[in-house]
């Protein structure tokens, strides 16, 4: 008996500082997008605030709206399945994963839409995504958080790296 409460008691443990960690993620996520309101004349004092040097991608209106919404898609999409992770959910987490971002969704969404506006390098990124998905959702079934955090914090890499270099402009 005094095994299994010990056993209990740290499984309980890992998931109270998965969960922690987690949350910690998606506070972090969900602030680092957005940028801080300044007062009028007042100076950022986070350097990549202060200036935007991404290249553009120059989408017509409706195509940028549409990448706009694949990108959201993609943001919560990661939290679902990182609610799913805490839940245990494991089989949700992967379908997700293999549903949403893998290199199956990039195949779909790249038959519609134009690719001769994305650089070489966008293509790239995008593809070092999905590849970090693919690997999250090979590593989810191992139950195992020590494996698939790692993994899920690639795909988030991938992400973030893509992020800091392309912005969508849009034109006519």
């Amino acid at each position: 008996m005094w095994l299994f409460l010990r056993h209990h008691y740290y499984r309980e443990r890992q998931t109270l500082r998965v969960r922690v960690a987690l949350g910690i993620l998606c506070i972090g996520l969900s602030t680092g997008c957005s940028e801080p309101e300044r007062r009028q004349g007042e100076q950022s004092s986070i350097p990549y605030l202060t200036s935007d040097s991404r290249h553009p991608i120059p989408l017509s209106p409706s195509a940028g709206k549409e990448h706009r919404a694949v990108m959201l898609q993609h943001l919560e999409t990661m939290q679902v399945i990182m609610n799913a992770l805490i839940e245990e959910d494991y089989e949700l987490a992967r379908g997700l994963t293999e549903s949403h971002l893998g290199f199956f969704m990039h195949r779909l969404a790249k038959a519609s839409q134009p690719s001769e506006n994305f650089p070489p390098v966008y293509q790239e990124l995008a593809t070092a995504h999905n590849t970090a998905a693919e690997e999250l959702a090979r590593m989810i079934p191992t139950k195992d958080l020590k494996q698939i955090l790692p993994q899920f914090n690639n795909v988030l890499r991938a992400c973030v790296a893509c992020h800091l270099e392309f912005t969508v402009r849009e034109h006519p």
